[in-house]
């Protein structure tokens, strides 16, 4: 199908963007890559009346590290973090999440601001930027304001951004020395969307005691959330295998888990949360001890 009719406008500058966001209000949407929203407007499940495309917008592209955190700007395509150097070394999960995301198609167009934004409850992304404690920029016509990643997932497809707002950066605390991370998913063998995804960042001591972890739980419900539970079970142990599994076991605590006929049953996905948590958990433990 072709897209309902709209008008397409290229700002220059994000001040002109918010303007016309502003302007516009509900009648338009932001086109970053446009693989979330071109579907939706072919299929007409979106009837934007405007189009106001990102991409020649400067500013909002890149990866660089500031003030002891890594920031990536909005408009950065998966495979700019598939292949990015820095974050190999300083945050390896982000290349790994992205490098899982789709087909080359997707990640050469793909940006993890419009994923991320778009809030698809089986999006890859959004379990790495809960693990990691991230705290994603907005801006509007106030300026700019930080949200932590616990707050910004609302619901399905919903996030804090207010609508004159638009996601500029995101920004990637540092972890200590020990730290290892992972991220594995079950993906639905056509899209490649995760079924369930975890992201897991653990911390161990010399003494092999977890000092730190973050977990975050993607594609069973109706968005990301951090898995507290696990994290709890985790928080000054040593990490051997059974304090690993009775972890796992509390993957799905806190989660809205959904029936899909489509994808699967509560119980067979709450089940695959528990798989998937360990087998990352294990990942991570296993690269915190290089």
């Amino acid at each position: 199908m072709y897209p309902a009719q709209f008008d397409y406008h290229t700002p220059s500058s994000i001040q002109e963007a918010i303007s016309l966001l502003t302007r516009l209000k509900d009648d338009a949407k932001l086109l970053a890559g446009g693989h979330s929203l071109v579907p939706m407007m072919k299929l007409r499940l979106a009837q934007p009346k405007h189009l106001i495309d990102l991409r020649k917008v400067p500013g909002l592209s890149g990866i660089k590290e500031q003030g002891g955190a890594i920031a990536i700007g909005a408009l950065t395509t998966h495979y700019q973090v598939e292949s990015s150097a820095l974050l190999k070394q300083k945050c390896p999960i982000l290349p790994e999440t992205a490098a899982q995301i789709g087909d080359p198609q997707v990640r050469n167009m793909g940006t993890i601001g419009g994923s991320v934004a778009h809030a698809d409850p089986a999006a890859d992304y959004p379990a790495a930027v809960v693990a990691l404690g991230a705290e994603l920029v907005a801006e509007g016509p106030k300026g700019r304001r930080a949200i932590k990643a616990d707050d910004f997932f609302k619901g399905l497809l919903t996030t804090a951004i207010q609508p004159d707002e638009i996601l500029v950066e995101i920004r990637f605390p540092s972890w200590p020395a020990g730290t290892g991370m992972s991220y594995m998913k079950f993906p639905h063998p056509a899209s490649r969307f995760a079924v369930v995804g975890v992201a897991a960042v653990v911390t161990v001591d010399g003494k092999g005691a977890c000092s730190k972890a973050g977990v975050g739980i993607t594609g069973a419900g109706t968005k990301a959330v951090r898995a507290k539970g696990v994290e709890a079970a985790l928080a000054g142990k040593t990490l051997d295998a059974a304090t690993i599994q009775a972890a796992a076991e509390k993957a799905a605590d806190g989660v809205d888990v959904q029936d899909d006929p489509l994808q699967g049953s509560v119980e067979y996905k709450t089940h695959l949360l528990k798989v998937y948590c360990r087998r990352a958990l294990e990942a991570a433990l296993a690269r915190a001890k290089k």
